[in-house]
């Protein structure tokens, strides 16, 4: 039997395997056609250190499901359960361990970042907001946001404003404000001017929280090629075990997963208006210090579509060259 790497959902793991490849043909396992194959046994030495933070417990979720909540291994739709199984069984050529629960092993578990985040985030947002006293470790956080450089970033994103009446803005208008006019938002400290570009048009416009009948208008932009972006959006699919290669060092990145995804909350949560000033703080300090270290931008899900967005420090590093009025059809709203 034969694997390929759309049976997996990480990156670095997927690279290892096609450049493995020894076969091409249909994957046993997802089925996925034409794609190079490697034997799963081969797959063994690179598992291990990962195979081994985790032990076996008395009850529970089994290992291949550990590993596809922790790591989102074996992602592809078509592996269900037995699919991963039987694969992770051929990768460790034992069919006896994918038959018992597991758990993180307790001699791995590591303090992260996430609990010195909540106390710096407090005391920025209620006690001392330009020299808080609660420190993080930032050379640790650096190191962390350097495994999430955007890759694959598209190069037109969109831009909208909402229209007072029939005219359209121009083009010159579509930018950022100018300094000193910004109010506080997700990325920005107010009176700092970033530029918050939707990846589609219905990105940009439920943005800027339209009703129903109004107009806005929509600029296309191109951003400059070779920006250093971090993405937010989802850390556990660009985070990889396999880059590592050391227990001490996996069980480290396990225990600051949760710090990272916090990160990306940050920066996505919905934030009423009036709580604006203070709610935005933490995710302002967060991308002050992703500018620091010599970032261009953040990209982030959206808080109200299926979109993504991103921030640029650096308005200027994006140019409009279209505009287009967009009329709002309707505006759909969830309740709990």
């Amino acid at each position: 039997m034969k694997c390929c790497a759309h049976c997996f959902g990480d990156l670095t793991l997927q690279k290892t395997i096609t450049d493995l490849a020894s076969d091409e043909g249909t994957c046993s396992f997802c089925e996925t056609t034409n794609v190079k194959l490697v034997d799963p046994k081969v797959l063994a030495n690179i598992f291990a250190p990962l195979l081994a933070v985790y032990e076996r417990v008395s009850e529970g979720p089994l290992l291949v499901e550990r590993l596809a909540t922790d790591w989102l291994l074996f992602d592809h739709p078509r592996l269900d359960l037995q699919r991963k199984k039987g694969l992770l069984a051929e990768i460790l050529d034992d069919g006896e361990v994918v038959r018992h629960p597991f758990a993180f092993a307790q001699s791995y578990v590591r303090d992260g970042l996430d609990l010195l985040w909540e106390r710096l985030r407090d005391e920025l947002m209620f006690s001392n907001r330009y020299f808080p006293e609660a420190g993080i470790d930032e050379r640790r956080l650096e190191a962390l946001l350097s495994l999430l450089e955007a890759i694959d970033v598209p190069t037109t994103w969109y831009r909208a404003r909402m229209q007072q009446g029939e005219q359209m803005y121009a083009l010159a208008e579509m930018g950022a404000p100018p300094r000193g006019q910004p109010s506080h938002g997700r990325a920005n400290p107010a009176g700092i001017p970033y530029l918050y570009l939707g990846s589609t048009e219905q990105t940009a416009v439920a943005e800027i929280r339209p009703h129903t009948g109004e107009v806005a208008t929509v600029a296309e932009f191109a951003i400059e090629d070779g920006m250093r972006l971090l993405d937010l959006r989802n850390p556990r699919k660009l985070i990889s075990p396999f880059d590592f290669g050391d227990e001490d060092l996996i069980a480290g990145l396990y225990a600051d997963i949760p710090f990272i995804e916090r990160l990306g909350f940050e920066l996505t949560r919905p934030v009423l208006p009036s709580r604006a000033a203070i709610d935005y703080v933490p995710s302002q300090y967060l991308c002050e210090f992703i500018k620091k270290i010599g970032y261009d931008g953040v990209i982030y899900r959206s808080s109200v579509s299926d979109g993504m967005n991103v921030a640029l420090f650096s308005p200027s590093r994006a140019a409009a060259f279209s505009v287009r009025p967009r009329t709002v059809a309707c505006v759909s709203v969830d309740i709990k």
